[in-house]
């Protein structure tokens, strides 16, 4: 695509990180992959600092890593048809400002409009995938893109560097440990399976916790600051805070500072085992080639269940990871000992399993090229 295509991407903060995790890598890989001018609309500066310190939480208008970053604090104001984009992305169905959509139908060649749509293992994606939407008043058509793990979708957020960025990190034995060091990790605590926990505040870390100290196999849990702060406040005795820590029988708790992107991406290829959340760092769990239990963002009528299970069809890796995720969502009921025990054992299957899932979701291409080339074709 020419270099002097620009694109406005609207991003609402639903899901504290999630969201913002994918807008953020999205823009910085169509600037810096595919030539494209980006702005990044977002109305909560404040959890998009939590993954980018960079960001000045009291500016409207400012430029980081070669993106335009704008406050979207209101729904008001008017715009004209040359503030508009060549290509407009909202993320998720997020309404953009009327005034916007307004100046979209004036411009002399029509943007291509996009609704960038969540993540799903459902086979109904595919159905829905680059549909076109026409505007009831307005000669516009808005296409609907979903990334997704089939061909007949628009594929996963992948940068072309990843898989050489990760294999450098990991291949050199100086880097897991100074990097963990860095985070306030002890060689004791990094000699045991090295646990990420990111979940939501109702999955039950208790009972988990209560599996890992009675377990025999030492585990070293690491916590970002936040993150089911009174489940890891519990176990701690006292509040959840970067450098708190405490041992109890085979378990080590650590609270860690929430850390940028980069080295998120760090942690997860540091670790035995991931529990991610969400869309953004489930799909890095994916990238990462270690095994990992996904919590799925709570849906009314459990409808996150039924987006679990086509997941859990698809992915494939083994009773003992399907049942322990289950349980994990809530979406059946174990013996947590027993359900650690099974998945502990399972881990070298599952990590091995990854490899050969990671090459079956490439095939598809990556979600950037796939939307920049989608976007081609309608211009």
């Amino acid at each position: 695509m020419s270099t002097s295509l620009s694109l406005d991407l609207f991003c609402k903060v639903v899901d504290n990180f999630g969201d913002i995790g994918i807008c953020w890598r999205l823009a910085r890989q169509l600037q810096r992959e595919h030539g494209i001018a980006v702005r990044l609309w977002v109305d909560d500066l404040r959890s998009f600092q939590r993954i980018c310190p960079q960001v000045d939480v009291t500016a409207e208008s400012q430029h980081i890593d070669g993106i335009a970053v704008r406050h979207w604090a209101t729904q008001e104001g008017e715009f004209a048809s040359d503030d508009v984009a060549d290509i407009v992305i909202e993320f998720f169905a997020c309404d953009i400002p009327p005034g916007y959509i307004a100046a979209m139908a004036q411009r002399p060649e029509r943007p291509v409009w996009l609704n960038l749509e969540g993540l799903s293992a459902e086979e109904w994606v595919e159905g829905c995938h680059s549909l076109p939407s026409k505007h009831p008043r307005l000669p516009l058509t808005k296409y609907f893109f979903f990334p997704g793990f089939t061909e007949k979708t628009g594929g996963l957020l992948y940068e072309k560097d990843l898989e050489a960025e990760r294999r450098a990190y990991i291949s050199d034995p100086a880097a897991v440990p100074a990097f963990l060091s860095s985070l306030g990790v002890t060689g004791a605590e990094a000699a045991a399976m090295k646990v990420s926990l990111f979940c939501y505040p109702y999955a039950p870390v208790l009972e988990l916790f209560a599996a890992w100290r009675g377990g025999e196999q030492q585990v070293t849990c690491l916590v970002p600051e936040g993150v089911a702060s009174e489940a890891v406040a519990n176990f701690l005795g006292q509040p959840s805070v970067p450098g708190t820590v405490r041992s109890e029988g085979a378990l080590t708790v650590r609270v860690l500072p929430f850390v940028p992107q980069q080295d998120y991406d760090k942690l997860l290829w540091s670790c035995d085992l991931n529990f991610v959340r969400g869309e953004d760092s489930w799909v890095r769990a994916q990238w990462a080639g270690k095994s990992f239990i996904w919590h799925i963002y709570a849906q009314d009528e459990n409808l996150h269940h039924k987006k679990l299970r086509a997941f859990l069809q698809r992915y494939s890796a083994g009773s003992a990871f399907d049942e322990f995720s289950l349980c994990w969502n809530g979406a059946a009921q174990g013996d947590w000992p027993t359900l650690w025990k099974a998945l502990a054992a399972a881990m070298p299957e599952i990590s091995a399993k990854s490899s050969e899932w990671q090459q079956k979701i490439l095939a598809n291409g990556d979600l950037a090229t796939n939307l920049t080339n989608f976007c081609a074709s309608l211009r």
